[in-house]
């Protein structure tokens, strides 16, 4: 896999020119979704945050939705225990709620009112929060882990990769628990196959990445 040193900035510009030029055609302008993979180590917000930046200043509207305000209730998160990686491979993320929130009204001749979150974790309740009106032509970037085995309709991916030493001490003590999961998405999901482009980023300040070589690069 050969890499370019890039920028996390100039990323998200070549990121929003591609997408400028792989748009809808004239006249059947519709909507576009990006996903940033990565686990929480790997900061995926930094690259989503760049990305609509840089498609604001190209007169895109983006509008950023991360997977964590998606998190199920704690009663089903925690059913097997605080620290099963079954549990949080297949049932910690409310994959249905993003299909029918975030994605389905960014399918063609859907209505674009986009839910930005649905759960707080911190709270245990629903966020509450209003509906996001994005405009035919805009775009949703959806951050976070395990984005990548659920065949969900991106128009363009990403995987941040982390080895395995760069995650495990850039994992936060409370979390090292998810080191077995993240080892197993790799190997089952294979998630730098399924992205579009691929970021090495053991190093934050200093990202490189092979640029866009899946099936829409």
């Amino acid at each position: 896999m050969q890499l370019e040193a890039i920028t996390w900035q100039r990323m998200a510009e070549r990121l929003a020119g591609h997408l400028d030029e792989h748009g809808s055609p004239a006249g059947e302008e519709t909507w576009q979704r990006v996903g940033i993979d990565g686990a929480p180590a790997a900061d995926t917000g930094v690259l989503a945050g760049h990305l609509a930046d840089a498609l604001r200043l190209r007169s895109r509207p983006a509008l950023v939705v991360a997977a964590e305000g998606f998190l199920r209730p704690a009663s089903l998160r925690f059913e097997f225990g605080r620290e099963d990686v079954d549990s949080y491979l297949g049932a910690w993320y409310d994959t249905s709620a993003l299909w029918r929130e975030v994605f389905a009204p960014t399918d063609p001749g859907g209505t674009g009112r986009v839910l930005p979150d649905l759960w707080d974790p911190a709270t245990d309740r629903a966020t509450r929060s209003p509906y996001a009106e994005l405009p035919p032509g805009g775009v949703v970037i959806v951050h976070g882990p395990l984005l990548l085995g659920h065949w969900f309709p991106f128009d363009l991916s990403v995987h941040i990769r982390l080895s395995p030493g760069a995650l495990a001490r850039r994992t936060e003590e409370s979390a090292r628990w998810t080191l077995p999961a993240f080892a197993r998405y790799e190997a089952e999901t294979d998630p730098a196959a399924r992205a579009d482009a691929v970021v090495r980023a053991d190093d934050p300040r200093h990202p490189a990445w092979t640029g866009l070589t899946g099936p829409t690069g």
